[in-house]
């Protein structure tokens, strides 16, 4: 493999394909869903603006709604106008000239790390994931990644847990069937009680 920034391709092979049979702009199926795929920037910023209201947010149910709850990306109209100030505070240059020093911390427990793997390779996606979420317990919950480790830990569980279901087919009223069915024969320990 030759080294290139470009990089798509081999990194999405079939997207790529599907740009060079069916242009900029495609309709694709993933799962039951179909999805309009739209690479062209001028569209994207149409799209993430928004301004007219003509792009609504999607439904989000199931694993969705739950990995993200009620956050700033799945609410519209007023609650998401009230989330997005509180978010905004967060970004505001003196906010984040406040934690520099945290982040430069971060950075320094990093590269004696790195120093250890000198003339090896290293995992750079598992590094900057380390880095990212020490940062972010540093500067949001004031502990270290050491710390916080097991919650993220826990939330890669349930974002992987989320990928796996997220195309699976659900048929309405399937559960409720299967659980009747299910109920309809009895089960060994039910008999069991009844027994004298």
């Amino acid at each position: 493999m030759g080294l290139s920034h470009h990089i798509f391709p081999r990194l999405e092979p079939y997207l790529q394909t599907w740009l060079d049979i069916y242009g900029k702009n495609f309709l694709a199926w993933f799962g039951p869903q179909p999805h309009l795929v739209i690479t062209e920037p001028e569209h994207v910023k149409e799209i993430l603006t928004n301004k007219e209201k003509t792009y609504p947010k999607g439904d989000m149910d199931g694993f969705l709604k739950m990995l993200l709850g009620g956050g700033i990306v799945a609410s519209e109209g007023e609650k998401w106008v009230k989330l997005r100030k509180l978010a905004n505070h967060a970004f505001y240059a003196e906010s984040l000239k406040n934690m520099i020093p945290d982040m430069i911390e971060s950075v320094e427990m990093m590269l004696p790390r790195w120093k250890h793997h000198e003339g090896k390779e290293i995992e750079v996606f598992e590094e900057f994931r380390l880095l990212t979420s020490e940062i972010i317990s540093r500067t949001a919950f004031g502990s270290s990644y050491v710390e916080g480790q097991r919650i993220f830990e826990m939330l890669s569980k349930l974002v992987l847990l989320f990928y796996r279901h997220m195309h699976r087919v659900r048929i309405p009223g399937l559960g409720l069937i299967w659980k009747k069915s299910k109920c309809s024969r009895p089960c060994k320990n039910e008999t069991d009680d009844h027994v004298p």
